[in-house]
C-alpha cells in the first residue's frame, strides 16, 4: 500500500493512533504525525508495519507485536525492524528528581543514570534524556494524556532559544525550575519581552500559572513517549 491509501484505509475505519501504537513496535506521536501528514516520508518499515496492522484489523486478528517500556531488553534481533534505530537515554524516574535537580550540569552523574532503549524512525540530534511522568495533573482522560509511570522522551531546548518565542503549539514540555523541581506542561502563552511562560495542565483541577523563565534551569520539548500495555 502506498502511504495515502494506508492513511485513508486508518482514518476510514476509525483506529486510533493508540491502538496502533499499543499493538505494535510504533509510537502513538510517530503515529500521530503520519496521520496528520507532519510526516510525509517515513520508513519503509513503518509503512510496513502500519499495512500489516489494518490488513489483521480487518480480518479481527491483529499481530501482537508487543512494545519496547522500561523493563524490556532488546535480546532477539528478529523483535525489531532492522531499519529502526535505537537510542540508549539516560531516565530520571521518580525517585530520581531530586537528585537530577542537583546533578543536572554533572556529566558524571547523567553519565550513571540508567539508560532505556527508545524506538525511533531516525537517528536524533541533541541532548537527550527521559523522565518517568509523576502525579496527574497531564491526564484529562484524552488520548493527549500523559498518564504517571509514562516515559517521555525528550530534547533539551538551549537557553538561547529561550529568547524567541517557544514552539508552543507543536510541543509539550518537560520544565525544571530551581525551586518547584520538575513538572510536564503546555505551555499557553510565551510573553518573551518579559521572559515569562504560562503553564497549563490537561487535568482541570489544576489552575494555570505563570512561571518566570529566570527561575527555571532546564526546558525538554516532549519528543515521544513509551506507555506500559493494559494501561488507560
Amino acid at each position: 500500500m502506498e502511504l495515502k491509501e494506508i492513511v485513508e484505509t486508518i482514518k476510514n475505519n476509525n483506529i486510533t493512533a493508540y491502538e496502533i501504537a499499543k499493538n505494535t513496535l510504533l509510537t502513538e506521536v510517530g503515529i500521530n504525525k503520519i496521520l496528520n501528514g507532519t510526516s510525509q516520508n517515513p520508513r519503509k518499515s513503518t509503512l510496513k508495519m502500519l499495512e500489516e496492522y489494518i490488513t489483521s484489523y480487518g480480518k479481527g486478528n491483529i499481530a501482537n507485536q508487543g512494545s519496547i517500556t522500561t523493563n524490556t531488553q532488546i535480546n532477539s534481533a528478529n523483535q525489531i525492524d532492522i531499519d529502526l534505530n535505537v537510542m540508549l537515554v539516560p531516565l530520571v524516574n521518580q525517585y530520581a528528581y531530586g537528585g537530577y535537580l542537583n546533578g543536572f550540569n554533572d556529566p558524571t552523574y547523567i553519565e550513571e543514570l540508567p539508560k532505556i532503549p527508545f524506538l525511533v524512525e531516525k537517528e536524533h540530534k541533541g541532548e537527550y534524556i527521559c523522565f518517568e511522568v509523576k502525579g496527574d495533573s497531564m491526564d484529562d482522560g484524552s488520548h493527549e494524556s500523559y498518564l504517571e509511570r509514562d516515559i517521555l522522551l525528550c530534547r533539551n531546548v538551549r537557553k538561547d532559544f529561550w529568547k524567541s518565542k517557544l514552539h508552543i503549539n507543536k510541543w509539550d514540555f518537560v520544565i525544571v525550575h530551581k525551586d518547584n523541581g520538575i513538572c510536564v506542561k503546555r505551555i499557553i502563552k510565551h510573553d518573551v519581552e518579559k521572559g515569562i511562560i504560562t503553564c497549563h495542565s490537561l487535568n482541570d483541577y489544576y489552575e494555570d500559572f505563570d512561571m518566570d523563565l529566570r527561575d527555571v534551569t532546564k526546558i525538554f520539548n516532549i519528543v515521544d513517549i513509551q506507555r506500559k500495555r493494559n494501561r488507560r
